[in-house]
């Protein structure tokens, strides 16, 4: 307890509830099609480097049936389902951190990012060029990996400089623990070469890195652009319907790779249960979701149905949200059924504040309602009866899907500002 592995334990965002997943990878390796796919938008998407420069930005709502249940339910004038905030950044090339490409542009884009979306292409494709020269998505990760670990070096130069002035000639003793950290993780990047987010760091070190924002300490995704024909074997099916969330689910994926017939799938796997075996991977095809985006949705659904496959945009939102560690509680009736973005952890006052601020200052319960039992019993009424509706204080911890109405003091908020 008091440990974390990753500095994203405790996210921070220059915005309070504006979290985003950054799109990062080299480019042609497919991440505008995928922006365009994820979002239903036409971002520039041509054949050739950089033809994304400024950021395209665009929010994704997130799919659940239990927000379904709830409309359903309620048949409401407004619906309001949680969204994860997507950003496309510019591809980056092999020496952005001294300024290739379009470097440390790109590279300021990807720090103002809470969490990262890693795309390496594992297809072939003669009529889509490689900055590289051809495609291999090992040395695409290496290459990623290794200009975000130069561009942190390079922030700590001046980081530890400056802390140290404090620390040491300026006699600041409470800036001591914040120069230990900064040349602890110097020490992991520059002779281990180890990613921020890998190491097991204390609540006080994960504060201080959290106040630095480095970008080896953003939690990623990676996402594997594979063929639709390589994308749409049966054995990626049933293997679909096992967890995409686990690390037991890519240790099967990848073990089948002799009948998936793409060479690159067993060298990614070693690739990343030595570089980061905690992190998720989810397989998709672009093409395929390109040439689905394009049908009439009974098409769509008829064509999958033909494949014996399905679209994975849903579970790669899913898992984008749960990798800036958020979740949402509902808030619900005949004028709005909302999903309330919150960080993981969130006691009920501050979600409610979510809702208003004078609901956090006033706050004197929140009634529960768990929505396992109300789609099983079917009503708030019913959930009662079962003696399953709860009344909870100050001191809980809201849970993901929670169905809660909160009750305060109304002139709580007005008191706070009179005083």
């Amino acid at each position: 307890m008091g440990f974390g592995r990753c500095v994203m334990n405790c996210i921070v965002s220059t915005e309070q509830f504006y979290f985003q997943m950054g799109i990062l990878g080299l480019p042609n390796v497919g991440k505008s099609t995928f922006f365009n796919v994820l979002t239903k938008s036409q971002a520039q998407a041509e054949n050739f480097p950089f033809c994304t420069i400024d950021p395209n930005e665009s929010r994704v709502p997130v799919s659940d049936i239990r927000f379904d249940w709830l409309v359903e339910h309620y048949k409401p004038a407004s619906r309001v389902p949680a969204f994860l905030n997507v950003v496309d950044i510019a591809g980056l090339v092999k020496g952005a951190s001294e300024g290739q490409g379009l470097g440390n542009a790109f590279l300021s884009h990807v720090s103002a990012c809470d969490a990262l979306f890693h795309l390496c292409r594992a297809f072939d494709d003669d009529d889509v060029t490689h900055v590289e020269g051809d495609v291999n998505p090992v040395r695409d990760l290496e290459i990623i990996g290794t200009e975000l670990i130069k561009k942190d070096l390079q922030y700590l130069e001046g980081a530890i400089d400056k802390v140290g002035k404090l620390a040491i000639r300026g006699g600041d003793k409470s800036k001591k623990p914040e120069h230990e950290c900064l040349l602890k993780v110097k020490k992991l990047l520059e002779e281990d070469g180890r990613p921020v987010r890998l190491e097991i760091w204390n609540e006080k070190e994960i504060e201080i890195l959290n106040h630095h924002l480095l970008l080896t300490a953003k939690p990623i995704v990676y996402l594997v652009n594979l063929s639709e024909k390589d994308y749409i074997r049966k054995v990626i099916f049933l293997l679909f319907l096992i967890s995409l969330f686990t690390a037991e689910f890519r240790i099967l994926f990848f073990n089948v790779h002799l009948f998936l017939k793409n060479k690159w799938l067993p060298k990614m796997k070693a690739w990343l249960d030595e570089n980061d075996p905690h992190a998720a991977c989810i397989p998709f095809s672009g093409t395929l979701e390109l040439k689905l985006m394009d049908m009439p949705e009974d098409e769509r659904a008829n064509y999958l149905k033909e494949q014996g496959t399905t679209s994975a945009l849903e579970k790669i939102v899913r898992t984008g949200y749960k990798a800036l560690q958020l979740e949402y509680f509902f808030t619900c009736g005949k004028d709005e059924v909302k999903a309330w973005t919150i960080q993981k952890g969130t006691k009920a006052p501050q979600a409610a504040g979510r809702i208003h601020t004078d609901f956090e200052k006033g706050f004197i319960m929140a009634e529960v309602c768990k929505m396992d039992d109300l789609m099983e019993l079917g009503s708030e009424n019913a959930v009662k009866a079962a003696g399953r509706y709860r009344q909870q204080g100050r001191n809980y911890v809201v849970e993901d899907g929670d169905v809660i109405l909160f009750k305060f003091n109304a002139g709580a908020g007005l008191t706070s500002k009179k005083k």
